[in-house]
Order: structure tokens, then C-alpha cells, then sequence
């Protein structure tokens, strides 16, 4: 009984000690960058890497850098764990910037389905964005899908006209895929058409950090930024699990 209770008091004293090391090390490294970078005045968080003497620091969110204990030294990169061929930088933003498929407001997306439509995908496009038009092609294959189409205008002022003659069209999807598949210019819109939830699907990208299109979402949260081909569609959507 003595035994165990020395050991418990052992224990307990190694982790107030563990700690009181700890939040040092953080104290010291928010206090030391931030005095002398402004930019890391505001740190989100600090925590313990798997390399010793290793800190990450989080800021604006997702935005990721690396530390020593002191906050003497910075490092801007990916950390790659090299016996299992992982890049852990980038595994940790995916994890930052994945987004809950349930949250999106459908309501401010149309719909393209295909075939039976059981697998989701979410996709927020610019009418004027060329790799935007070339993964439409290539959209064009993937066949059981039900595609949420978020226009989201971020390149100018003829992106939103363009986005609102299309949400505007008595057939969004048809007059989306006319535009994008076949440069056939959308009808233009009537006057009294609410295109409301184009300022809305601004908003919203903004508060994701979506800042170029494509920018896919899948149903596990999973985010891809960028036009990718058919084979890269099919697995992400192959491996999507909500």
C-alpha cells in the first residue's frame, strides 16, 4: 500500500512538473515572437510536435510554422515523419481546413445529378475561372453523383453578372453547364430576381478560407483545392465516408 501510494505522489509530481515545463515553453514562445514578428502577436496555439524540442504555432486559424522552445527560431515548411512517408504539415491543415458537408446551406447551391446521384459532392466555381471550365469536362464523367454547385464570384465584377444570370435561369444547371461545357452565354437576368445567396456563398467561402476555385468538398470534410482529372474524382469520391 505504501508502495503504491509513493508511486501515485511520484507520478503525480512528474506531471505537475510536466506541466509547469509545458505552459513555460508556451509562454516563452508567444511572448518571444511576438514581440519580434508582429505578424505572431495573435498565436491560436501552441503545441508539442512528435520531434523533441519541436513546437508548432498555429495562427489565423490555419496557417502553420515551427518553433524551438524559445521562440528563437522559425521554420516555414512541411514536417515530414520519413519512416512512415507522411507529411504531417500538410495532414494538419487538411485537418484544419476540412469542412462538415452536413453544415453547408444546400439551400444556396443547385443541383446537377447523375445516374443514381448517391454520392455527394459539394463544389464551389467561378464562371470566369479557367481551370474551373476544364474540370467541368471532366465532370462530365463522373456518372452517380449528386454535385452541389456553389457559385462563388471572386474574380470580378463580370464573375458575379455571370453568376447571377445563372442562378437566375429557370434551368441553373442546364444554363451552369451550357455557359461552362459549351460557352453558350446564360440569358440575361430579370431585374427582380433575388441573387441574395451569391452574397451569401461569398460570405461563406470567406469564413473557409476558399480563396481560388475549384475548391471541392466531399462528405468525410475533405477539401481539395483545384481542378483535378476523372481518376482523382472517382477515388476521393471512392474514399469519402461521412
Amino acid at each position: 500500500m505504501q508502495h503504491t501510494s509513493l508511486t501515485r505522489a511520484v507520478l503525480a509530481t512528474a506531471l505537475a512538473v510536466f506541466s509547469w515545463s509545458a505552459l513555460a515553453d508556451e509562454a516563452a514562445i508567444r511572448k518571444n515572437l511576438g514581440d519580434r514578428i508582429p505578424q505572431l502577436k495573435a498565436i491560436d496555439e501552441v503545441s508539442k510536435t512528435p520531434v523533441p524540442g519541436l513546437f508548432e504555432i498555429r495562427v489565423n486559424g490555419t496557417d502553420i510554422f515551427y518553433t524551438d522552445a524559445t521562440g528563437n527560431y522559425l521554420v516555414q515548411g512541411n514536417l515530414i515523419d520519413t519512416r512512415s512517408r507522411r507529411n504531417l504539415t500538410e495532414e494538419r491543415v487538411d485537418k484544419l481546413t476540412a469542412i462538415k458537408f452536413d453544415t453547408l446551406p444546400l439551400k444556396d447551391a443547385f443541383t446537377i445529378v447523375r445516374g443514381n446521384g448517391q454520392r455527394k459532392l459539394a463544389v464551389f466555381e467561378d464562371p470566369n475561372c479557367g481551370y474551373c471550365k476544364r474540370f467541368e469536362r471532366d465532370l462530365q464523367k463522373i456518372d452517380n453523383v449528386t454535385v452541389y454547385m456553389f457559385l462563388y464570384p471572386i474574380l470580378g465584377p463580370d464573375s458575379t453578372d455571370k453568376s447571377r444570370a445563372i442562378w437566375c435561369a429557370k434551368d441553373k444547371a442546364q444554363a451552369w453547364q451550357d455557359w461552362m461545357v459549351r460557352d453558350q452565354p446564360p440569358p440575361a437576368a430579370a431585374a427582380m430576381c433575388d441573387s441574395s445567396a451569391l452574397t451569401r456563398n461569398t460570405e461563406l467561402g470567406r469564413g473557409y478560407k476558399i480563396t481560388g476555385t475549384p475548391t471541392l468538398v466531399f462528405v468525410n470534410g475533405n477539401r481539395v483545392p483545384g481542378a483535378i482529372d476523372t481518376k482523382q474524382i472517382e477515388k476521393l469520391l471512392a474514399e469519402a465516408k461521412p
